[in-house]
């Protein structure tokens, strides 16, 4: 007969999901694993959270992460252990250096067999340290809100960035108390601006000659977009982003001076390297930024600089820092905005510099078959404003840094830390969040078969996107360094390729291949007046390496020349 008097209770897994449903979470990625079966089994009971299936690990954390980077929520995905977890973790690398919020959840073996390299055993703390925020294995069921509750503040406090939690698939069965509830959700704390600092930057300022502020990073929002574009332009204040990050401020701005990273406007870099103030706000400095630190030098001297950051690990970390201010990005730009000195003649710098990228970002006509920059002018022709671009990593993504305008916030998803097979997921995940939006993702030839699989994850799940693969039958950036290098001498680096269109048409996609321009025009106008999966595959010439005019022929024409 059973005890009625005996309190109710459910699993640990139940308790879990609500504590997710409790912090806010609408959507998980998952590729399913029996260490976390008893999650499945309590997920239908929260209709409120929609649960993506992926087809592979890697996919579903970089859907996971670009979803975070999109709401300044965590993104949230589930793996299971040993194999799972290690493809899953690029996308906690990415996270990780993209200052970006996720949790990672890890199936893992049961408590009782741990530390004997069980079936996929690994130790994820240990694992997981040097990458993530925070990494942390939940043994007691009874204290699953209390590491729920800190996994979404440490993933948004301070730099965003990755937590990932290991869940024991004997404790996610045990029972716990009904009347175990979850902790109140999570709040990203407000850090507060010094007025003191406030005042000793704007002094910088006022005494400034050619100042240049480098923009976007951890915790950029649109609030922080909004203030400090509005602030740049009250006193002419050229604004260039760092890289990938360039929907950090809209491109029509009269200050925006364009973007730093590989492949910069030339005269950008100068007029950096000739600042004699620089503003970087939310921006780490990363090695792509700055050029390997040597844009601006690691001692800047003749220069002044100000990082605002919200995490004071990273202020003075790497560069000699003159003046710190450790606080949220956003309220730092809302205090700005607040600035009123009547004595300050705005600058010319701001019209100047955006000047110069108007003259860089513009395309002109090439004699390429399929014209790579007359592509990307076709897209901001035919497509929206808002329309969001991800896109992984490779020479190809060069045009569309260089020619594509990022209006919307958030309207880029690109890895800074550069890993590739990044841009189809991530473009999955901005369909699914932003269904009214055109989503584009653009991928190489060896850039999109690393998660091009991926396409059935947007067809089960119904995602709507265009996607354009360059297809120049090469891993292209290495294939450039390789040239650069030892010229003439190719090795590892050609690709024999599939149609990639038979491909999608294969997941259902409707899909174009195209080898001029002319047909690249045709095929976008169709794709656009279509929805579902959308594929244009544009074979293009591996002579035009890179969207600076770099090729092949040059590239071995000058190394010759200097040996």
């Amino acid at each position: 007969m059973p005890d009625s008097t005996r309190a109710p209770t459910r699993s640990a897994a139940a308790l879990l999901v609500d504590c997710l449903a409790a912090e806010g979470c609408e959507r998980i990625f998952t590729v399913p694993g029996e260490s976390f079966l008893a999650v499945l089994d309590a997920l239908p009971e929260r209709p409120e959270i929609d649960v993506v299936t992926c087809r592979q690990e890697g996919g579903a954390a970089f859907m996971a992460c670009a979803d975070g980077s999109m709401t300044g929520r965590p993104g949230i995905a589930f793996v299971t252990r040993g194999p799972g977890a290690t493809n899953a973790s690029i996308g906690v690398h990415v996270a990780h250096q993209d200052s970006q919020a996720m949790i990672l959840f890890v199936g893992d073996v049961a408590r009782g067999a741990q530390g004997r390299e069980g079936f996929q055993e690994i130790d994820f703390p240990a694992f997981f340290a040097p990458i993530a925020k925070w990494a942390a294995r939940i043994d007691d069921p009874t204290r699953i809100p209390e590491y729920i509750a800190r996994a979404y503040a440490v993933a948004i406090s301070g730099r965003p960035g990755p937590v990932v939690l290991a869940l024991p698939e004997d404790m996610l069965v045990e029972q716990v108390p009904a009347s175990l509830a979850p902790r109140p959700a999570s709040v990203r704390p407000a850090q507060a601006v010094c007025p003191d600092a406030m005042n000793a930057l704007f002094d910088l300022i006022a005494d400034a000659a050619s100042p240049i502020a480098i923009i976007g990073g951890a915790g950029w929002n649109a609030k922080a977009r909004q203030h400090f574009q509005g602030f740049a332009e009250t006193i002419g204040l050229p604004v260039a982003t760092a890289f990938r990050r360039q929907d950090a401020i809209s491109p029509s701005s009269p200050v925006y001076a364009g973007n730093l990273g590989y492949g910069p406007n030339p005269k950008l870099v100068e007029r950096v390297r000739g600042a004699d103030l620089i503003l970087a706000v939310g921006a780490r400095l990363g090695e792509a930024t700055t050029d390997g630190y040597t844009v601006p030098s690691l001692e800047h001297p003749g220069q002044t600089l100000v990082h605002v950051h919200p995490d004071p690990e990273e202020l003075g970390r790497v560069y000699r820092t003159d003046l710190a201010l450790c606080c949220s990005v956003d309220e730092f730009a809302e205090c700005a905005m607040l600035w009123e000195d009547a004595g300050v003649i705005p600058f010319d710098a701001g019209a100047e510099a955006h000047a110069e990228w108007e003259e860089w970002a513009t395309p002109k006509p090439s004699e390429a078959r399929i014209d790579l920059a007359m592509c990307v002018a076709a897209m901001r022709e035919t497509l929206p404003a808002d329309t969001i671009v991800a896109n992984g990593a490779g020479n190809f993504a060069g045009w569309w840094h260089r020619y594509w305008r990022y209006e919307a916030f958030p309207g880029q998803l690109a890895p800074t830390c550069g890993a590739m097979g990044y841009g189809v997921p991530a473009a999955i995940a901005a369909a699914l969040r932003f269904p009214d939006r055109t989503v584009v993702a653009v991928a190489g030839d060896g850039d999109f078969l690393m998660n091009g699989q991926e396409l059935a994850t947007a067809a089960q799940a119904g995602a709507s996107l265009i996607v354009v693969v360059v297809d120049n039958g090469a891993y292209g950036t290495i294939r450039m360094h390789q040239e650069r290098e030892y010229p003439g001498r190719v090795s590892a680096t050609v690709l024999a390729n599939p149609d990639f269109a038979k491909l999608a048409e294969a997941y259902g996609a409707w899909a174009a291949r195209v080898e001029t321009t002319d047909e690249f025009v045709a095929a976008l106008g169709e794709a656009k007046d279509r929805t579902g999966i959308r594929l244009i595959h544009a074979l293009t010439d591996v002579e035009n390496i890179a969207a600076s005019g770099a090729t092949i022929s040059g590239l071995r024409a000058r190394a010759k020349a200097t040996v």
